[in-house]
Formats: structure tokens, sequence, C-alpha cells
């Protein structure tokens, strides 16, 4: 038995480790342990005057892109047509998130969300145009700029005189990122880093004037004196010199956002253009992309309710074997299925955006899962929406084809789906593991058995679940995290709903029981299978 003295650092040893418990949902699952402080209640963040203020932006943004942008002619076109892009800085849209002070809209997560769903239901052409430029082009600006970055960059970028991209991808990186071979030699005198290499597939490479570039710097090993190349984040300017770009290129789908080759020949970048610290990089790069990633789910959100309005309409419009599809089992069925899709991924997006505006810090894992899970569910509400149409949904005119062109990238940039699931499971995992290390040091010297038990656990799951050749148990390990995720976000947002007597109450609640039923059975093992 262990003595008064070590019972008592026993346990506050132990409380310790109760404070740094995370309160995200993902992280607590992988540790056998349910947090319910992001996910209940369902976040409900907007002020008085926040709700007011995104009602006098929805009707202007609703009726620009029904009367003003033209998503045919801009994918026909292969570029955002002029007096859009115009149109779209005269109402602030390239500034979203910027504060008020600098030129912005200063609006909140949940906010920009409901617009950039808008924008997703219209034209993702030019969603990806606005998201590269703020989502992820200058948000490392808006994340880790100092106040000088800040006021030099953000009120031109906000106002759409400047726009931004997001330099990271090379020909020889994509996912691993860590691979990058673009380099930035600091010089003697230390004022300045000469940047030399490409970036491919840029969105808005052609069109930036401001980049935010991800290179590799010499560094001195503080503890081996050794040099290493560490990953540095970099605000340049094209008027820096020796930055150009390629000619646009020539894409599946999203024809309307630029891509483009960035090339860096010999740029002298001020050393007071580092973004964050000298051999941050990696981290900003992650950083930037987490942040933006739960705008993407509010965007296809927005995307699959214009697929099921098209559907919707067709259906009820269209006559075989004497009635209306719409009153046909199967045809229902599609409908019920993609509009429960919608409301998961729409649920996920204001989770997400709801608790970053509550000041959380941990939403890595739920922000991957919200892309995994909308890219392919997007995917499949749109598929299904061709199929409703029948030959009408494959011809052009009626625009669902576009659609799904441009949908096809989302289940590879920024972050294939693949990767991502990798992410998630590998993320859990190092928490769980993580927290198994601090146990065993609680109880190493009053429990040694404890202890033991703690290390070996732990051991074993760095041996099993460190490498990335453990694919297939990784991605199985995913989707589970995926489907416990989105059950929980539907139970939370239909419990609302119902709490506060919402119209829609008994459909959110019809929506969220056969959401959890589908998941629920789907994740039964075979029973015929197994007994074979």
């Amino acid at each position: 038995m262990f003595n008064k003295c070590n019972g008592k650092g026993l346990s506050n040893t132990l409380q310790a480790l109760a404070l740094k418990e995370s309160k995200s949902f993902a992280v607590s699952i992988f540790k056998g342990q349910i947090a319910t402080a992001q996910v209940f209640p369902f976040p409900s963040v907007l002020s008085e005057e926040q709700e007011q203020f995104l009602r006098e932006l929805v009707g202007p943004v609703n009726k620009f892109f029904e009367e003003v942008n033209d998503a045919a002619k801009n994918d026909a076109l292969e570029k955002v047509e002029d007096h859009t892009m115009e149109g779209l800085k005269e109402m602030g849209a390239f500034g979203l998130q910027v504060p008020a002070d600098l030129n912005g809209l200063g609006l909140s997560n949940t906010q920009y969300a409901r617009l950039v769903e808008i924008v997703g239901g219209y034209d993702l052409g030019v969603g990806i145009t606005l998201g590269a430029h703020q989502s992820i082009g200058f948000k490392g600006i808006l994340l880790f700029g100092n106040p000088a970055q800040k006021e030099k960059y953000l009120p031109k970028l906000a106002t759409g005189e400047h726009i931004a991209a997001f330099c990271l991808t090379e020909p020889a990186s994509g996912s691993d990122a860590a691979s990058i071979k673009t380099t930035a030699v600091q010089s003697p005198c230390g004022q300045y880093f000469t940047l030399n290499g490409s970036k491919i597939w840029i969105s808005n490479g052609g069109l930036a004037e401001i980049f935010t570039v991800f290179a590799k710097t010499p560094m001195k090993d503080p503890k081996t004196g050794e040099m290493k190349d560490k990953i540095t984040a970099f605000v340049v300017e094209r008027s820096f010199g020796g930055v150009t770009s390629g000619p646009p290129e020539k894409k599946m789908g999203i024809k309307a956002s630029n891509t483009a080759e960035v090339y860096f020949d010999n740029v002298r970048v001020p050393a007071d253009c580092v973004l964050g610290e000298v051999g941050g990089g990696f981290k900003v790069a992650m950083n930037i992309l987490n942040n933006g990633r739960f705008g993407m789910a509010a965007a296809l959100s927005g995307t699959m309710k214009s697929s099921i309005a098209k559907a919707v309409d067709h259906a009820a419009n269209r006559t075989q074997f004497g009635s209306k599809i719409h009153n046909y089992g199967v045809i229902q069925e599609k409908m019920a299925r993609m509009t429960m899709l919608q409301y998961v991924t729409e649920s996920m997006a204001y989770m997400i955006s709801g608790n970053m505006d509550s000041g959380a810090t941990e939403f890595q894992i739920e922000a991957a899962i919200s892309k995994i899970f909308a890219s392919e569910a997007a995917w499949n509400v749109t598929d299904e929406c061709i199929q409703v149409m029948g030959g009408m949904g494959f011809m052009k005119d009626a625009g669902v084809e576009r659609i799904m062109r441009d949908l096809r990238i989302f289940r590879i940039f920024e972050g294939t789906n693949d990767i991502l699931r990798l992410f998630v499971a590998l993320n859990g995992f190092q928490s769980a593991g993580n927290q198994l290390k601090g146990l065993q040091k609680a109880l190493k010297n009053p429990l040694g058995n404890a202890g033991l038990l703690a290390g070996e656990i732990t051991k074993r799951l760095n041996k099993q679940f460190h490498f990335s050749d453990e694919q297939f148990v990784l991605k199985r390990v995913a989707d589970c995290a995926i489907d416990l995720y989105a059950m929980v976000v539907v139970l939370s947002r239909a419990s609302r709903s119902l709490s506060q007597g919402h119209a829609s109450a008994q459909y959110e609640k019809m929506l969220c029981e056969t959401w959890c039923m589908e998941v629920r059975s789907s994740s039964q093992p075979d029973e015929s299978r197994d007994s074979l």
C-alpha cells in the first residue's frame, strides 16, 4: 500500500491531468470518454446585433448571385467575369472576417459560414476564388501576423484591391507537406531571405499580389549544433520582383477560379515578412488549413441545397406512368437521403463554427471530419440529383453537370480525404497515447504494476499505429469517428430545435433518428458472413 503522502501526490497529479482533459468531443472518444462541452447544447453564439447584421447581408448576397453572377458563363469563360469581381469587391466579399477597422466586415465564423453557404449554392468557382483568397490566402496574416503586418496588408486585401494566394503544394510535395523543395536562405546581415522554388496548382496563383509561401530554411539545432532544414512561412509580394506565374490551368471543374503555377526566382524577401517564427511554418500551415476547413462544409451544404431544389422541382413536375414522379417510393427515398446528408453537413459546419466563436482551440479533428463528410455527401447528393432528373440532369443546360465537375476537386484539395482519414485516426491515437503516458507517470511509484500496464498499452499503440502503412485499420477507425461525430451533431441540433419549439423540430427529429439508425445498422457486423 502507498502512504498518505504518496496518495495525496497521486490525487494531485490525477487532478492536474483532469484539468488538461480535452474539451474536443472527437479527441475524447479516442480516450474512451464523452466530453460534451463542445457538442451539447448546440451552439447559439450570435448576439442580437450579429443576427441583425447577418440578416442585412443575406438578402443582397442572394440577389447578387441571382441577378448579377452567371455561373454558366463564368464556367464557359474559365474566369469570373470582371463586373462580377467588381460587384463582389463592392459588397465587401473579399474581407468577410477582416476587422472593420482594417476595411473588412469583421464577421464571426458563424456569420462567415452562413454567407459561404449561400455562395456554395450558386457558384463554386466564385466560392473558390473568394475562399482561396481569405480562407487560406491571407488567413495566416489574420492568425499569425504581427500588428505591423496586419496594418500593412489587410486593408487592401479586404477590399479586393489585392488578391491573396496560399502557396504550399509543389510538384513533389502534395499531402506530404514536409517534403517541400522551395528554399529561403537568410542573408549574412539577417535582413532578408532569398527565396527560390516553384509551387503548383495554386488557386488565384495568376491573380494574386500577395502570397503566403512556405519554404525550407536552414537552421542550427540548438542541442546538436547541426544545420537542419525547417519550414518557414513568408508573406511575399509580387512587387518584390522575381515572382511570376504560369498560364491558367485547364481543369475538369471550378473552371471559373484561376489555378496556376507560381515561380520564385531569387526573390528578396525582407525578414519582417516572416509569418510567425522562423522554422515554425509547419504549424502556421496546419493552423491555416484547420481554420479554413469548416468553410468548405458550409459551402457544400449550400451546394447540396441547390441540387436538392433542382431535383424536387423536376420530381414535382415530371409525369411518368400517369403520376408525378415524386409520388414514387424510390424517388421519395432518394429525396429523403439527400435531405438527410445535407442536414448532417450543415449541422457539422455550424457546430464547428459555433465552437470556434465560443473560443475553442481544439477542433482540428472535427474540422477534418467535416471536410471529409461534406465533400463525399455533396458528391452523392448531386449524383442522385442527376439520377432523379434522368436525361435532363445529364444535359448541360440543367447546370447539374457543372456542379458535379466542380465538386470533384473537394475530395482532393486542402488535404485529400484519404490522408485526412489518417490524420483523424492518428491524431486521436496520439491524444490517447499521451494520456496513457501521463497516467503511467502518475501511477509509476505507488502502483508499479499499473504503471507497467499503462506503459505497455502506450508502447503497443505506438507500435501499431505510428506508421502510415497501417492504413486499413486507420481508415476503419476514422470512419467510426466520423459516424459518431455526425450522430452527435444532429442529436444536438435536433434536441435544441425540440427544446425551443422550432417549427421544424419534428422534421429535424425524423432526420436525426433516421441518420442514427442508418449509421447503427451499417456498423453492425454481417452475422451471415461471420458464421461462414
